[in-house]
């Protein structure tokens, strides 16, 4: 029996596209989510497919722990999850709301991760099928999102989360990683106003699964992955997992090496247009430095 993926907040817009993409590509689903009658129409959809649907919560510690026992009930094999979790955005300013807001935009947005991974975690390990454990964040977890304050320092809270489950996790035959869409989604709602560049759910489904399915290769992962990078890894990322560079090590060579990555991202950002600015503007960034650290090699006395 093929091990089954596990989509938390599978009725979501996200949820419903990594839904898809995975009976697409014959994974069976146990799709997990608060709305039943939700469910019950998820299922309807993909009638006949290999899709179990379990109502639960994930609103605190002991609603985490009856989803656990629920999973182990079914006596399958587990083969990976992927948390789809939000509480939906907020807008407005962060000065003018006050401390509760927050607050609540955390424990509907953030906390809710880290009870499902308590409980997961061990339960993906116990399968003994490896596997991928991965969480999908969405805009302004990297810069802010003007008009959605709360949600920008919700969506950076979920960053590092991943990062120290990501570190954490070692302990256990499984990857966590986070998939960060740093755009809105294109959705039939928002169709006639939405960029070419945004995602469908289908497709950030797709690049998930992508990730799932790429965390049984033996090599070194990005904690954090954007969506709009290349599965292999890339130079401009700064994820724990990659050995640091000595500052020696900095030659002109490498460099020019860098400088030539950063035209060749550049060249195919502006032909696919992908790729944030502020992508762009982080690669320069890095090279200046790059810059700067050889120039200060080469003035300092031997």
């Amino acid at each position: 029996m093929r091990a089954a993926l596990i989509v938390l907040g599978a009725t979501g817009e996200v949820g419903r596209g990594v839904v898809q993409a995975a009976l697409e590509r014959a994974w069976p689903v146990i799709a997990v989510a608060r709305d039943g009658e939700a469910l019950d129409a998820l299922r309807r959809q993909h009638a006949g497919a290999d899709l179990v649907a379990i109502s639960a919560s994930l609103d605190s510690e002991a609603a985490a722990t009856r989803l656990g026992d629920e999973l182990r009930a079914l006596g399958r094999p587990l083969g990976g999850v992927v948390a789809t979790i939000c509480g939906g955005c907020k807008r407005g300013r962060l000065l003018d709301q006050p401390a509760e807001f927050l607050r609540r935009t955390l424990d509907e947005d953030l906390l809710p991760h880290l009870v499902a991974a308590r409980q997961l975690l061990p339960l993906l390990a116990a399968s003994d099928r490896g596997g991928g454990y991965v969480l999908i964040g969405g805009p302004g977890g990297e810069q802010p999102w003007a008009g959605y304050g709360h949600d920008s320092i919700a969506a950076a809270a979920l960053r590092m989360l991943a990062r120290v489950l990501h570190d954490e996790a070692r302990a256990y035959p499984v990857r966590v990683q986070l998939l960060a869409v740093e755009s809105p989604l294109r959705t039939e709602a928002n169709r006639r106003h939405a960029c070419t560049q945004w995602p469908n759910a289908l497709a950030v489904g797709q690049r998930a699964l992508a990730l799932i399915e790429h965390s049984a290769v033996a090599t070194p992962a990005h904690a954090v992955v954007r969506y709009t990078a290349p599965l292999a890894e890339s130079p401009w990322s700064d994820d724990i997992d990659l050995p640091a560079t000595p500052a020696n090590a900095l030659t002109s060579s490498s460099v020019e090496h860098a400088s030539a990555a950063a035209q060749k991202a550049q060249a195919a950002d502006s032909e696919a247009g992908l790729l944030p600015p502020r992508c762009l503007q982080d690669a320069r960034k890095l090279l200046q430095t790059l810059a700067l650290t050889k120039r200060n090699q080469e003035s300092s006395p031997r």
